[in-house]
């Protein structure tokens, strides 16, 4: 019986590939050449600095940069690479769950909730969003001309990445 478990327990992490569409692998393969700056199929401490720098980021400290590397079992070629993403993807919410939440600040069932109403809930609890954070959500998330957001489409738009189309 020890071989058997062996040996499930070798092909549960051994196909990361069928986590996802070949679309997906296609963009995490293309973030891991654009990461990957000298080009050696690993990242490693440099690559990460060299791409911090590329997004405009010049101080980040070492050690920021070696707790990213610690995540990792060993070095990073593109399968560990993807193996990371799928494991932080899988505890990511489904439409359905986030939806859920927004909709027990909307009893009445609108599909939207007001934007100051949002801020102050962002900017106030859990992981607090700053006031860019909260620039850059609206911007990206306009709210319509009474100040109400759309969450049923921000979800959408978090979950599948594109607008829906208006009925």
């Amino acid at each position: 019986a020890p071989k058997k478990a062996k040996k499930r327990a070798e092909g549960a992490s051994s196909n990361v590939f069928s986590m996802f569409e070949q679309a997906q692998i296609q963009e995490f393969k293309e973030a891991f050449t654009i990461m990957d700056q000298n080009r050696d199929g690993f990242i490693d401490k440099n690559d990460l600095r060299d791409t911090f720098a590329a997004l405009g980021r010049l101080n980040v400290k070492q050690e920021e940069i070696d707790d990213m590397l610690k995540e990792a079992p060993g070095p990073i070629n593109f399968t560990v690479f993807l193996t990371m993403f799928g494991e932080k993807l899988k505890g990511a919410d489904p439409e359905e769950t986030i939806l859920n939440a927004f909709k027990v600040f909307d009893p009445e069932g609108t599909g939207t909730l007001k934007k100051d109403f949002v801020t102050e809930m962002l900017t106030t609890q859990a992981d607090r969003f700053s006031a860019e954070e909260m620039e850059q959500m609206f911007v990206a998330f306009p709210p319509d001309v009474a100040g109400n957001l759309d969450y049923k489409n921000l979800v959408h738009i978090i979950t599948h990445g594109e607008e829906k189309d208006q009925e």
